[in-house]
């Protein structure tokens, strides 16, 4: 299937305009059937005409008339055509049908400007069905509890979900759930996914004890930084971490010399350092944890998702300024440092300078708690050269435990081929493989 791209590859771009949000669902969807006709009949002027202006400068009308004959070609005759469906992608609102051939399963994605103009129309493989059943809460074996982790006079709402024991009085360990960048709820909620969630059920049923929060940014948002301190890592996630980590251990449900902390993306970032600063922490499982500088992930990540499509002038542009704005970052420190450039995603100074004074492998690695890096391999934000990084690094690092796995992304869904953001609008729950890993690890156990 590797010579899809080339027929698909005429159809992939995304151009300059603004989400629909005057329209109603049923005008775009009449609209966006109106260009699937065109494309299957070869009616390629037909699309060409409902091109913006943008669009017309860049593409033909011979482009799209006989991208349909070609498709089928390749994947054999269409079986079936799912309903219309819509989803916001990197700010646009885009109509998308799945399509079923002989072959292969694709999705048609439609948009358009708020007059009505064509800006998108690409054609992707469809996801994968999700493999891993749905996590569910069985109250037989599992309970949960309100609870609130507090840090300097900030009250975070936080969940406790406890095994339900036979044995009674009989403590359990408890793992901490560090989120990731961005202002996420206590689940990590990411579209229709909850990987916090689901690990939190998942690791129940396997006799371990979960503390989950809403993270301080979501809660206090502006107001999330206490006075006399600066935006930094500290503040905005192992602050937080910590206190969560003495609620734990302080329980009577949870043995107090097994609370173990889980980061994921940049938590997993945090992980070392939260377990440098607090002796309670029993162990770190790192999930998809960055190990370069997180200002080169920001580059990496924008040249993949401009990738994805043509990209217009303005992208190009945004990726010109994010590129400019990061080599200033690598200046701090230096006279070469120039405060007129804005700083990327519009953080303070002392935020980037924390991060580049910090070297989390370095301190992973000095550590003497057991420690577990977990990586799915199509994971397109944390990639396998950060996995290769943190393997390096761990090579003499006794009771440190590494495993990778061919079918997970970054939020942990499993599929096939490289990760893209669409796939998070996608309902698939965390594997129970995960959370076997996790809990073996816990207890002691190789992860293989």
């Amino acid at each position: 299937m590797d010579n899809w791209r080339l027929i698909i590859g005429v159809l992939l771009f995304l151009l300059g305009g603004s989400a629909l949000k005057g329209w109603a669902q049923d005008d775009r969807r009449v609209r966006a059937e109106r260009i699937y006709e065109h494309l299957i009949e070869g009616r390629g002027d037909s699309i060409y005409a409902a091109l913006n202006d943008e669009a017309q400068r860049q593409l033909s009308p011979a482009v799209f008339a006989d991208t349909w004959r070609q498709l089928t070609g390749q994947f054999g005759a269409l079986q079936s055509a799912g309903a219309w469906t819509q989803e916001a992608v990197q700010g646009v609102e885009l109509c998308r049908r799945d399509l079923t051939f002989e072959r292969y399963r694709l999705r048609l994605l439609v948009g358009f400007d708020a007059d009505g103009r064509l800006n998108t129309i690409r054609v992707v493989p469809a996801p994968e069905p999700a493999g891993a059943p749905a996590v569910a809460f069985d109250r037989t074996l599992m309970e949960e509890r309100d609870t609130v982790v507090v840090t300097d006079g900030y009250r975070l709402p936080a969940t406790l979900t406890l095994p339900r024991l036979k044995e009674e009085g009989r403590r359990v360990p408890c793992v901490v759930l560090v989120h990731g960048s961005g202002p996420n709820d206590r689940d990590e909620t990411i579209g229709p996914n909850k990987p916090f969630r689901d690990l939190a059920w998942l690791l129940a049923y396997r006799g371990i004890a979960t503390l989950r929060y809403d993270k301080r940014t979501k809660v206090y948002g502006a107001d999330c930084v206490p006075q006399g301190r600066r935006l930094d890592m500290d503040v905005e996630t192992v602050d937080d971490a910590l206190s969560a980590v003495r609620l734990a251990a302080g329980l009577p449900q949870v043995a107090a010399d097994s609370v173990f902390v889980l980061g994921h993306s940049q938590g997993g970032m945090m992980a070392p350092r939260i377990a440098q600063r607090s002796p309670q922490v029993a162990g770190i499982i790192i999930v998809a944890g960055p190990a370069r500088p997180f200002e080169d992930l920001l580059v990496e990540q924008s040249e993949y998702l401009a990738s994805l499509t043509t990209p217009s002038e303005q992208t190009r542009a945004r990726l010109d300024e994010l590129k400019r704005q990061v080599a200033n970052v690598k200046r701090l420190g230096t006279p070469a440092f120039s405060d007129t450039i804005a700083l990327p995603l519009g953080l303070p100074k002392g935020y980037w300078e924390f991060l580049r004074a910090y070297r989390p492998v370095e301190v992973a690695s000095a550590l003497t708690c057991p420690l577990l890096v977990l990586q799915g391999e199509r994971d397109y934000q944390v990639t396998m050269q950060d996995y290769g990084l943190w393997l390096m690094g761990l090579l003499t690092r006794p009771k440190a435990q590494l495993k990778s796995y061919p079918a997970l992304n970054h939020l942990l869904q499993e599929g096939k081929g490289k990760s893209t953001p669409l796939e998070y609008n996608e309902a698939r729950p965390v594997p129970s493989c995960v959370a076997d890993d996790v809990a073996g690890f816990i207890r002691g156990r190789d992860v293989r």
